[in-house]
Formats: structure tokens, C-alpha cells, sequence
């Protein structure tokens, strides 16, 4: 039981969704202020009357939801937000996320996952603010989403690689970003973006060089296979890494052991390895004493 009044700002030009958001809450004991426009909640928040919730339509004239989150966000305002939409577009609701909301809800509204969605994110929000350490955010009331999340949850804290497949903007780096940290590894997580590098490059990039293992490396560089120690690494893209450099990753893979380029000494890999590739969305878990394919189609 709620013990204090909690307010709910709603942001919509539409005046039947707000009479619908003002009836709903209201109902359900919760102080309610309407805005017609972007504008109006930027110009009325402040740090002393922030809302316990702000409910935001993705798109209003001139200033929508997700502009609304970004000047919040420049002024270091932090309010807990679910977003509403009348489309349901994976990318609008990736960005969304990396803005700060914790929910994306898709119009019309249906009442049970409204409801879910409220309750989840103010108790998740008041228990995050109790807790000395940060927690991992993936906050949804999809259905989908939370059998994803539920299949994150259950295999973060297992050692072995993992597979995400999705189209480009689906938000697989967040979803790799929650899986490590919920998998208790101390280590960082290190990005390494295969499409962007050439291989000889990418290599060098991954498991480091000696000093003259080829024309320009005047200095011994530590690859990122070091740098993330017992933490993880991200493979983005990794269906653009070459066949070559494939066959030394799966190695690493199967025996936990690299050396670097131009190196003699085999050096232990304890970060644990999450791929990412532009497929449909789901995972897969890579067992390596069992792999026999590449990565690429």
C-alpha cells in the first residue's frame, strides 16, 4: 500500500487519451496533471516539483516525447518515464530506452498492462533509489520482451558465449549491456565493432600485437581480450569478421588461451564473449566444446 500521494504527469495532445490516463489513475489513487504539448512539461518541471511518474507521447507538435527526454536530460532532470506510442516500432522504442524510459506502450492502452507497467516501474524505481549499488535496467510490460528478459536472466549468470541475433537497431548492445550486468562479473564490458575494422586491424585490435609484429608497431600493445580481464566482450557484427580471424576466435573459444600478434607466450582469456549479428531477435547459446560452424551464414 502506497503510504503517500504519488503524482503522474501525463503529456499527450490527444484529449482522449488524457481523459482516459486522468479517469484510470485517479482511480486508482494517484495525483494526475494533463499537458497538451512537449512544451508545457519542459517549461513547468523542476527538480522541487518533479512527478513520481511521467507518462510521455512519442509523438506531439513540435516537441515530443523523446525531445522532451533529451532536454531533461541536459538539465540533469531524472524522472522516471514510460513512453507511449501509437506504433509499434522497435527502433523508436530502443531510442526511447537509451533516453532513460522504462516502459514503451503501444496504443490503444490496454488497462491490465498499463496497470502492470505503473506499479513496476514506481516500486522498481523506489527500490533502485534504497540500493547503494546500481541495477541493470530492462523495464517492460511486452510480452515478448519479458520472455527475452526472462531467458537473459536465466542464462547471465552461466559461463559460456553467448549469440544475439536481431535486425540493426533492435537494441542488441543493451541487451548484452544487461546481460553482463546481472552476470556478477567484475570485469568491464568492452564494445569492439567487427564491420568497422579490417581484419588484419581487427586482430590486432582483439588480441594485441609485440613490439615488431608488423611494419609500424614500434611499442607492445595489450588487445581488448586483456583489457576486459574477467569482464566481457562485445562482438558487434560479428558475421563481417573474416573466416581467418573466425578460426583463431574459435580457439579462444574452445581452449581459453590467445597469444598476441607476433607473440610466442600463450595468454589466459577469462572475459566471457557475447556476438551480436542482424538476424531476428533472439539468443542463442554457443556451447565451444561442441561448435564445429563459424559465425557466418
Amino acid at each position: 500500500m502506497r503510504t503517500e500521494k504519488q503524482t503522474v504527469w501525463v503529456a499527450d495532445d490527444e484529449a482522449a487519451t488524457r481523459s482516459f490516463l486522468a479517469d484510470f489513475l485517479a482511480s486508482r489513487g494517484y495525483g494526475v496533471l494533463c499537458l497538451d504539448s512537449g512544451e508545457h512539461v519542459v517549461s513547468r518541471l523542476q527538480p522541487s516539483n518533479a512527478p513520481s511518474l511521467l507518462m510521455l507521447d512519442i509523438r506531439m507538435p513540435r516537441l515530443g516525447g523523446l525531445e522532451v527526454m533529451a532536454e531533461l536530460g541536459s538539465r540533469g532532470l531524472s524522472v522516471p518515464t514510460i513512453v507511449l506510442s501509437g506504433v509499434d516500432e522497435a527502433s523508436t522504442a530502443v531510442k526511447a530506452m537509451r533516453l532513460g524510459a522504462l516502459d514503451y506502450l503501444v496504443k490503444p492502452l490496454d488497462e491490465n498492462d498499463l496497470e502492470l507497467a505503473i506499479e513496476r516501474v514506481l516500486v522498481e524505481d523506489g527500490a533502485a533509489g534504497e540500493s547503494a549499488e546500481p541495477e541493470a535496467a530492462f523495464y517492460t510490460s511486452n510480452r515478448r520482451m519479458l520472455q527475452i528478459r526472462a531467458i537473459s536472466d536465466q542464462v547471465a549468470r552461466a559461463d559460456v558465449p553467448i549469440l544475439i541475433l536481431g535486425e540493426s537497431g533492435v537494441g542488441k548492445d543493451v541487451l548484452a549491456r544487461y546481460i553482463h550486468q546481472k552476470s556478477g562479473r567484475t570485469g568491464p564490458f568492452i564494445r569492439v565493432n567487427c564491420a568497422a575494422l579490417p581484419a588484419d586491424l581487427l586482430e590486432s585490435e582483439l588480441f594485441g600485437h609485440e613490439r615488431g609484429a608488423f611494419t609500424g608497431a614500434q611499442r607492445e600493445k595489450p588487445g581488448k581480450f586483456e583489457l576486459a580481464g574477467s569482464g566481457t566482450i562485445m562482438l558487434d557484427e560479428i558475421g563481417e569478421m573474416s573466416p581467418h580471424l573466425q578460426s583463431k576466435l574459435l580457439h579462444v573459444l574452445q581452449d581459453g588461451m590467445f597469444t598476441r600478434l607476433g607473440g610466442r607466450s600463450t595468454i589466459h582469456a577469462d572475459a566471457r564473449i557475447i556476438a551480436t549479428t542482424n538476424r531476428l531477435f533472439m539468443i542463442l547459446i554457443s556451447n565451444p566444446s561442441r561448435n564445429r560452424s563459424r559465425f557466418t551464414d
